[in-house]
């Protein structure tokens, strides 16, 4: 090869390495961003936003201070917001940091899958504060984000998991009871009276009324009913005039609670009863005349000869089939809570809905009023009298 054919394909590799290397120059250094390290949202725009609204998927779900620093939950019939899942979403968001800038190219922005997922920062007009648009989950970990129209994209340390079922950012708990603040409860059943059950402070035994001879009330039965009772959450919920739920009201077990501050909670709980229904009886097809004859007379000759066999006695007639029943599973669990107390949210709320709960919140209640007693232990002997002495 020629000496100057050498150095002009040098020359023309050289343009060519030069023209390769800028167009797949590296991203500016991450620390160059202003916002590499930082929080994903920060703290301050937490304190400006009167409503977060979470949009993913084409569904939006929307929660909004009150006045009194809670929250409720605008899209699931305004009921109180379930306080430790927001903060629990709004911790990830402010605690996680920015961990690069990936890229301000929009080809490549395109292609982290900014499709709509978003969460707005609203302001008490309505207005957006900050809005973080949410991309694809990264390979490596964390996920992609935005903020608003900017033309950049960044890798932020966190997974940022969008929930847009509007009943999962409402508060379930229906009732709010420690088991140490009941002094007395009734306890309902069928086939036996209601069992009153009471304490004087906290901590001090449990006494029942009535209360079966040589026995004593189990505590810690108590203590899980308290717990179940005290605690119950609603699992699904219908409109406030749902047949079911006129149903279920029908067979109710009353349970009557009473703190030692002196306020007073009735919880109920009911449902349709399993059912069961005798099964229409099967309808026989019966033959066509010439066959119905022909068969007849072979009975008629088969019954004869058995007759004649056995010294002319009858044939055994047919047994009747046995009753065939269909069984309707019982129907859902529906509960109403009351308190004496008129500040209590509760009375408000079980007039917006009908509160459904789940069947092993009611079944594992007491059924049989023995399940809450144990015998007692035998009382002490007395104590034997000293003999004494002869003088």
């Amino acid at each position: 090869m020629k000496i100057k054919t050498l150095i002009v394909t040098i020359a023309v590799l050289a343009v060519l390495s030069g023209v390769a290397y800028w167009s797949n120059r590296p991203e500016a250094p991450a620390n160059s961003d202003a916002r590499v390290d930082k929080p994903v949202v920060d703290a301050s725009v937490i304190e400006k936003t009167a409503k977060i609204s979470l949009t993913d998927q084409g569904k939006t779900v929307v929660v909004s201070r009150q006045a009194d620093g809670s929250w409720k939950d605008d899209s699931y019939f305004d009921m109180p917001a379930d306080f430790s899942k927001l903060s629990s979403f709004i911790g990830d968001l402010t605690s996680s940091k920015i961990q690069r800038l990936v890229t301000t190219n929009p080809g490549r922005i395109a292609r982290l899958e900014f499709n709509g997922s978003k969460i707005d920062f609203l302001d008490s007009s309505d207005h957006p504060t900050s809005t973080l648009d949410l991309g694809k989950t990264a390979d490596s970990g964390g996920r992609f984000i935005r903020y608003g129209d900017e033309p950049k994209a960044y890798l932020a340390g966190t997974s940022i998991w969008m929930d847009t079922d509007p009943k999962n950012w409402a508060d379930a708990q229906l009732v709010n009871l420690k088991p140490d603040d009941v002094a007395k409860i009734e306890v309902p059943f069928d086939q036996a009276p209601t069992e009153i059950l009471s304490r004087e402070k906290k901590g001090s035994a449990w006494t029942a009324s009535p209360i079966p001879a040589g026995k004593q009330v189990i505590a810690d039965k108590v203590t899980t009913l308290l717990t179940s009772l005290g605690a119950v959450r609603f699992s699904e919920t219908t409109a406030s005039d749902d047949a079911m739920a006129a149903t279920a009201k029908e067979h109710l077990r009353v349970f009557k609670l009473t703190t030692f501050d002196g306020k007073n909670y009735t919880i109920a709980m009911g449902r349709k009863p399993e059912e069961k229904k005798l099964k229409p009886a099967e309808t026989k097809v019966e033959p066509p005349a010439s066959e119905a004859k022909t068969a007849s007379a072979g009975t008629e000759g088969s019954q004869a000869s058995t007759a004649d066999a056995a010294g002319g006695t009858k044939p055994a007639a047919e047994k009747p089939p046995e009753p065939q029943y269909d069984t309707i599973p019982a129907g859902p669990v529906f509960i109403w809570v009351t308190s004496s107390d008129s500040k209590a949210g509760v009375n408000a709320l079980m007039q917006k809905r009908s509160f459904q709960v789940d069947d092993y919140t009611f079944t594992g209640l007491p059924q049989k009023s023995d399940e809450l007693f144990e015998a007692a232990p035998p009382p002490p002997a007395p104590a034997a009298k000293p003999e004494s002495k002869a003088n």
